[in-house]
């Protein structure tokens, strides 16, 4: 996939949310990290409930990661509705990037130009690339 001018990356899981921005051009991308946005993962409500196959029970932790997840989708809602990103590219582990979808705004989904199914929040902006390029 091509990482268009301009475009946001926003790469995450239950625990990080790393957003990336391609300074460079679709031919030749040059990803810089802007940080990790402030997120408000307060309210365990946002994120889906999660039921643990063996007890029947929530597990505090997965409601911790998906009310994480619920918050990066609701920072990038916003970001799409005051258009402060264009085009956007999303990296995240298959189960993240489901939770996430349950949240897309559709004016997010007006800018998505691709999605990559990837725990990638630990690699190096390099590796990250060349994730997304290979989709």
């Amino acid at each position: 996939m091509k990482i268009p001018d301009g475009a946001h990356i926003a790469v995450i899981d239950g625990e990080r949310f790393v957003w990336l921005h391609n300074k460079g051009d679709a031919a030749h991308p040059q990803l810089d990290n802007l940080g990790s946005p402030d997120l408000d993962p307060t309210n365990r409500s946002q994120g889906k409930m999660r039921h643990s196959i063996t007890s029947g029970q929530h597990s505090g932790n997965d409601l911790d990661e998906a009310a994480h997840v619920a918050a990066a989708a609701d920072w990038l809602n916003h970001q799409a509705l005051t258009n402060k990103i264009e085009n956007l590219i999303i990296v995240a582990d298959k189960r993240s990037l489901g939770e996430l979808r349950r949240h897309y705004h559709m004016e997010l989904e007006k800018r998505l130009v691709g999605e990559v199914g990837k725990a990638l929040t630990n690699h190096s902006i390099d590796e990250i690339e060349q994730s997304i390029i290979a989709a």
